[in-house]
């Protein structure tokens, strides 16, 4: 089991919460094949929209991915990209990454250039970060509970 921080707009990752799916890097397979079932995924999400909108800098979304491989979904015209399918905790609740940087082993010791280690599509996690992800949204219970 791996776990696995996404990065996208608030507006994308309840998108993919609500249609039960994870697609990072504008749907490209290079970034999604690495996930398998089991791995968990957390959303942080810069700003409410894509590049546009209000500030969030916040884990957004987090679930635990259940197809066995990606595969391609017709999401419009020209553009067919690869997801995986993630059952994701619903009662999670957003939780700002502020009060989080210095607990991380991601962003510690980053000081004022934290943000540039959340950039790319996605990153992977040890699980004492997503523990303590799971924990600041509200759902360490329900995270513990599926673990092996």
């Amino acid at each position: 089991m791996a776990f696995w921080m996404g990065v996208a707009s608030a507006q994308h990752a309840r998108g993919g919460r609500d249609g039960g799916f994870a697609q990072l890097g504008h749907g490209k397979h290079i970034a999604v094949k690495s996930l398998r079932k089991g791995d968990w995924i957390v959303y942080y999400s810069p700003r409410e929209g894509m590049g546009e909108g209000e500030v969030v800098q916040a884990f957004t979304t987090i679930g635990r991915v259940s197809s066995d491989a990606p595969y391609r979904a017709e999401q419009a015209m020209n553009f067919n990209p690869y997801r995986v399918d993630v059952d994701y905790l619903k009662d999670a609740r957003p939780a700002p990454i502020k009060p989080l940087l210095d607990r991380l082993r991601l962003t510690r010791d980053q000081g004022a250039h934290w943000g540039m280690v959340l950039r790319g599509p996605k990153h992977r996690l040890d699980e004492e970060d997503m523990r303590l992800i799971a924990e600041a949204m509200g759902v360490l219970v329900e995270f513990e509970s599926f673990q092996d």
